[in-house]
């Protein structure tokens, strides 16, 4: 039978499922999907017709009447007129033959009217006129109409004499006689005819680089939480964030997807199913290019696959010959620093913004040896709100390797203490303190205390002082510092840059 999965018609044996066609296609677990459960699609004619100008499109809607079928039939040969004429009543689009009668009398015609004429009262001239304003006039073709101008009307004003026709089309819209489904059940048998659509692909935006990069973290896992979804568009509001420089704005125009980088809801990442106006607040970071049916259908709750056309381009985590074959792929250059090794791993990129890294074709790649970056058990469950700030101000809210910067270390005392973020430690809310902290432990000072913000590690167990030296109620818990402590401090001055990775499920216990 034959399915057609991701717009690419392929042939599967009966009784396929939705898992066996999407067997090598771009799709995450627990994602949806959706399934338009016939293809056999018409191709509807609306009553709208696209005239494409040099500086613009314009929209007609045409009328159930005699000169409505007349311009079904000729529209087509209109393409490489040009506009004979263009006054301050109508605009005139011709000459070309038809065989409307010839009459002579006086008929209104209404602004934004298009209506035929006859230049001379002969019909092998006949033009496409488009009435400016309320006037009454002899045109030669009697007072039927064609249709009415919808969109575009400021081109009547625009569009010189001259001037030609590019493309003439009607507005298309695919129909079925059945309907689509979304769905998360990979056990659902399929009938030949289905058209399935595993994921949606968008191609980001150049001109929005810090806005774009947010979009690309935030699918860092190839994979759209859908938040709310309305008439209008769908929202993720898994990475809100402030700061975000804004880029490229405008009217929001279907299938477009911004990021909101002002005002409440900072970081919430949209995309369009109808036009929306302009917003300042809203920068455009890309366009959906595939996938428009899954997205008109996904509902709250949904998670989407999503790819980016270009991916992001960011090395942090990977070895430095790692990273070169990486960057080389995307035509990017590396100059390796600090550590130069093969072996070495990266730190840090700079460029690290995936458009400009692109645009400037070389970034910076700084290596570490493997033993300097140490590892974090953070407290997801009891410390959610703490542990978001640990990765911002580390930059593991956006990378795999993070850099904490020494704030005070001295030989004897029971802790080490890490610059923090004070406006942001000033909105850090008193959650997980502890009852005896322990050595490895790692607290932040929470908002009830001078030096909010403040990050530390304990390297003595007590049970009145924090890994900031805070008593309880001035203390969150984060985690625990999970790798060795005495290598940690062994030389370790202030301003020193540690790096830090959090400990994944694999390494635990190691």
């Amino acid at each position: 039978m034959k399915i057609k999965v991701n717009g690419t018609e392929r042939e599967f044996p009966e009784g396929s499922t939705l898992r066996d066609v999407l067997e090598g296609e771009p799709h995450r677990p627990g994602a949806a999907v959706s399934v338009l459960i016939s293809t056999e699609l018409a191709e509807q004619r609306t009553d709208e017709y696209e005239i494409v100008f040099e500086r613009g499109t314009m929209r007609i809607r045409v009328d159930d009447s005699p000169d409505a079928e007349i311009w079904r039939g000729l529209f087509e040969s209109l393409l490489g007129n040009n506009v004979r004429w263009n006054t301050s009543k109508v605009m005139a689009l011709g000459s070309f033959p038809t065989e409307i009668p010839v009459d002579k009398g006086l008929h209104m015609r209404r602004r934004y009217d298009v209506f035929f004429s006859l230049g001379g009262f002969d019909s092998s001239t006949t033009y496409l006129m488009f009435s400016k304003h309320d006037h009454r006039g002899r045109y030669g073709a009697g007072g039927g109409r064609v249709g009415k101008v919808t969109r575009g009307r400021h081109l009547l004003d625009e569009v010189r004499e001259g001037e030609g026709v590019k493309e003439i089309r009607p507005v298309v819209q695919e129909t079925s006689s059945d309907n689509a489904e979304i769905t998360v059940d990979l056990d659902m048998e399929l009938e030949s005819g289905m058209a399935v659509e595993s994921h949606i692909t968008l191609d980001l935006e150049t001109g929005s680089p810090m806005a774009a990069e947010h979009l690309l973290v935030t699918l860092r896992e190839g994979v759209l939480n859908v938040n709310d979804s309305t008439e209008s568009y769908l929202s993720c509001s898994e990475n809100l964030s402030k700061g975000i420089e804004p880029g490229v704005t405008g009217v929001r125009q279907e299938m477009d997807v911004t990021v909101r980088t002002a005002g409440r809801g900072a970081g919430r990442i949209y995309l369009y199913k109808r036009r929306r106006q302009h917003s300042d607040q809203h920068t455009k970071v890309g366009k959906v290019v595939q996938g428009t049916t899954l997205l008109r259908m996904a509902e709250k709750g949904h998670k989407l696959t999503v790819l980016t056309r270009p991916e992001r381009v960011l090395s942090v985590g990977m070895t430095q010959s790692e990273g070169e074959a990486f960057l080389s792929e995307r035509g990017v250059g590396q100059d390796r620093q600090g550590e130069l090794g093969d072996d070495a791993v990266i730190v840090d990129q700079d460029p690290e913004m995936t458009i400009e890294a692109l645009e400037g074709g070389k970034v910076v790649t700084v290596g570490a040896r493997p033993e300097d970056i140490f590892k974090l058990r953070l407290d997801r469950e009891n410390a959610a709100r703490t542990v978001r700030y640990l990765e911002r101000v580390t930059g593991l809210d956006h990378k795999p390797v993070g850099a904490l910067q020494v704030h005070f270390t001295f030989k004897g005392l029971p802790m080490v203490t890490f610059e923090g973020d004070n406006d942001r430690g000033k909105s850090l809310y008193p959650e997980n303190e502890f009852d005896r902290c322990e050595r490895g432990q790692i607290g932040i000072t929470n908002q009830v205390r001078p030096h909010a913000g403040l990050i530390g590690i304990r390297l003595e167990g007590s049970d009145d002082y924090g890994p900031t030296g805070e008593e309880p109620y001035g203390t969150n818990i984060v985690g625990r510092f999970s790798d060795d402590i005495d290598r940690l401090m062994d030389g370790l001055k202030e301003g020193q840059i540690v790096y830090v990775k959090e400990e994944s499920n694999d390494e635990e216990g190691d």
